[in-house]
C-alpha cells in the first residue's frame, strides 16, 4: 500500500560494470515502482549466496519522517519522500556519501478510514524518474513533477479539485514515465500526460466513485500482449488494457475483491494477465485480440497488498494470510505454500533468487525453487517497520524504513 555525486571508488566502478543485464535493462538505475519494467525483474544481475555483515555492509543512513514510498535511483541520486508536521517532503541525497542534496515540500495532510488507520495517513506512492525529471504522487492526489538536480518545481497537477474529492486512502498509485509521456490513476480515472508540461492527454476508466470514495490502489504497466502495445491497469472493481494514443478500452474483465482492494500491480505472462484479490481468487486471464476474455485458470489463493514475482513459468506470491506461496502458471497448480511470513513483502527476483523484504525489517534471500521453500539467507536491516518498496541498483540495495534510508552494498 506502496525510494551523490559518484566519485571514483570501488563502489561506482562496481555499478558502472553491472549496466546492462540479460534483458538490456540499466541495472545501475531504478527509476520506477518494482524497477526498470515494474515487475521486480533485474533478470542475469548477479547476486551473492548470503545476507550477512560480511556481504551485505551499510554505506549510510539517514533519519526521515514516514512514507511508504519507495526509494528511486538515479547515476548520481536516490530520492525518497517523507510527511511530517504537515508536509509532504521529496529529498535527494548523493548516492555516494548519503548527503543531502536538496529537500522541497508542500502542504499534504489527510486523514485515512479509522479503520486503516493502523497504516498511516501519511504519503504512498513511489516516485518515477527519467533522470532528468521527478515524478511525485502526494497524499492528497497532487502530482508535482521537479528537477532532478536542483529540486525545483517544473509543474503540478492537482487531481483532487477536478475531482471533486481527496480520495479516501489518498494517492496510491506510482506514476508510470514512457518517453515523453506519464500515466496516473488519479481523480477517479486513469490518465495520460504529457511528461514535460503535465498537460492531459486523455483520460479513461471515469469512476462515478462509490467504492471507498475510489482512488485506485494499483500502479499501471505497459505490455505488449499479442502485438499489441498497451498500457494495462487495475482498478479498485476491473483489469484493463488501454490504447496508448487513445485511452481507448481494448479489453476490460471485473475483478471481485472485498472493499474494492484490487492492489497487485497485474502480472503479464504468456499473453494473458495474472492478478489475485483480498476477498477474491487467484487468477490467469486470456487477453485475445478483441474485446473478449475467458479465464485460463482459477485457484483460492488470496493475494492482498505484496505484487507478485514470476520466473520461468511460477509465480511467487506473499498471501492475504500471510503465507508465501509458488504456484504453476501454466496450470494454476498450488505447489507449495509456507507458514506465516509478516503482513507485506515487497519482492525483488534476478531470475534465480528473490530478495524479500518484510515489513518487520528483515530481509531474505529465497531459491528459485518450485520444489519447496528454500530459504538462503535472513537478516534483519531494520528495527523500523519498512513498508516501502525495496530498490537494488547494481550492487546497492536501499532500504526505506519508517524512519530512515539506508543504503547498503552487495559485496558480489
Amino acid at each position: 500500500m506502496h525510494r551523490r555525486s559518484f566519485v571514483a571508488s570501488a563502489c561506482v566502478v562496481g555499478l558502472l560494470n553491472l549496466v546492462n543485464n540479460g534483458r538490456g535493462e540499466d541495472v545501475s538505475q531504478w527509476q520506477n515502482w518494482r524497477g526498470p519494467n515494474r515487475d521486480g525483474l533485474l533478470s542475469g544481475a548477479v547476486w551473492p549466496d548470503s545476507l550477512d555483515e560480511n556481504t551485505l555492509k551499510s554505506l549510510w543512513v539517514q533519519p526521515l519522517g514516514d512514507s511508504y514510498s519507495g526509494p528511486v535511483f538515479t547515476l548520481k541520486s536516490v530520492f525518497t519522500t517523507e510527511s511530517k508536521a504537515g508536509k509532504e517532503r521529496v529529498l535527494s541525497f548523493a548516492r555516494s556519501n548519503g548527503q543531502l542534496e536538496w529537500q522541497y515540500d508542500w502542504d499534504g495532510t489527510h486523514s485515512v478510514p479509522f479503520f486503516a488507520a493502523r497504516n498511516g495517513s501519511w504519503i504512498r506512492s513511489t516516485p518515477a524518474t527519467d533522470g532528468k525529471r521527478l515524478f511525485v504522487g502526494g497524499i492528497r492526489d497532487v502530482l508535482v513533477s521537479l528537477d532532478c538536480e536542483s529540486g525545483s518545481e517544473l509543474w503540478r497537477v492537482d487531481f483532487a479539485k477536478t475531482a471533486g474529492k481527496v480520495p479516501d486512502f489518498g494517492m496510491v498509485c506510482s506514476p508510470l514515465v514512457d518517453g515523453g509521456d506519464l500515466y496516473i490513476q488519479a481523480g477517479k480515472g486513469v490518465h495520460k500526460m504529457n511528461a514535460a508540461d503535465g498537460s492531459i492527454v486523455w483520460s479513461s476508466l471515469g469512476d462515478s466513485g462509490d467504492i471507498m470514495s475510489s482512488g485506485a490502489f494499483s500502479s499501471p504497466i505497459i505490455q505488449t500482449i499479442n502485438g499489441k502495445r498497451q498500457l494495462v491497469v487495475q482498478t479498485r472493481t476491473k483489469l484493463a488494457g488501454l490504447d496508448l494514443a487513445t485511452g481507448s478500452a481494448l479489453w476490460t474483465y471485473e475483478v471481485t475483491a472485498f472493499r474494492g482492494m484490487n492492489i497487485l500491480t497485474p502480472t503479464i505472462w504468456d499473453n494473458a494477465i495474472f492478478t489475485s484479490s483480498y476477498g477474491g481468487r487467484s487468477l490467469l486471464l486470456n487477453v485475445p485480440n478483441n474485446a473478449s476474455t475467458d479465464i485460463r485458470w482459477e485457484n483460492k489463493l488470496e493475494g492482498y497488498m505484496s505484487s507478485p514475482i514470476v520466473i520461468d513459468h511460477f509465480v511467487y506470491m506473499h498471501l492475504k494470510n500471510k503465507r508465501f506461496a509458488c504456484m504453476d502458471l501454466e496450470t494454476g497448480k498450488e505447489l507449495w505454500v509456507t507458514k506465516p511470513f509478516g503482513e507485506y513483502w515487497s519482492m525483488i527476483s534476478n531470475g534465480k533468487r528473490i530478495l524479500a523484504l518484510d515489513q518487520s525489517g528483515k530481509l531474505r534471500l529465497i531459491a528459485h525453487n518450485p520444489a519447496e521453500f528454500e530459504l538462503l539467507s535472513e537478516r534483519r536491516v531494520t528495527e523500523n517497520e519498512a513498508w516501502a518498496h525495496v530498490a537494488v541498483s547494481g550492487n546497492q540495495i536501499a532500504i526505506r524504513s519508517q524512519k530512515t534510508i539506508e543504503l547498503f552494498e552487495w559485496k558480489l
